[in-house]
């Protein structure tokens, strides 16, 4: 299958690496918590990508910026359960500091990308 646009975006590939770590982190867990906090989770940081694709797609500049902002609340969704992961003690010290830096690059690289769509 040949690559979309937004594929080749490399704010769209670090969600693809944020999603993907956090699937193997999730599907390791016990049932109850998979199922509520990871389930949450794991949709969240699914939502990112998954709104730079659709916004991409939609054809104009006022729609891809409306669904890059929807990315990023996505973005600060999945900061708060990543953060209610730790405390609950679902995410060991190790994974957090594996995950830390694709979040903290990821919100100045989604307000990049939003600037850098016309008006």
């Amino acid at each position: 299958m040949s690559k979309s646009n937004f594929e080749t975006l490399e704010v769209y590939q670090l969600t693809e690496e944020l999603c993907d770590q956090i699937w193997d982190i999730v599907k390791a867990w016990d049932y109850f918590p998979k199922k509520t906090v990871g389930d949450q989770l794991v949709r969240s940081a699914d939502s990112i990508g998954a709104n730079i694709a659709e916004g991409t797609g939609r054809g104009t500049y006022k729609d891809n910026r409306r669904f890059v902002r929807i990315a990023r609340a996505s973005l600060y969704e999945t900061k708060h359960w990543l953060k209610r992961a730790y405390k609950r003690n679902l995410l060991s010290e190790k994974q957090i500091h594996r995950l830390s830096p694709i979040i903290s690059e990821l919100a100045p690289r989604l307000n990049a990308y939003l600037n850098s769509i016309g008006n």
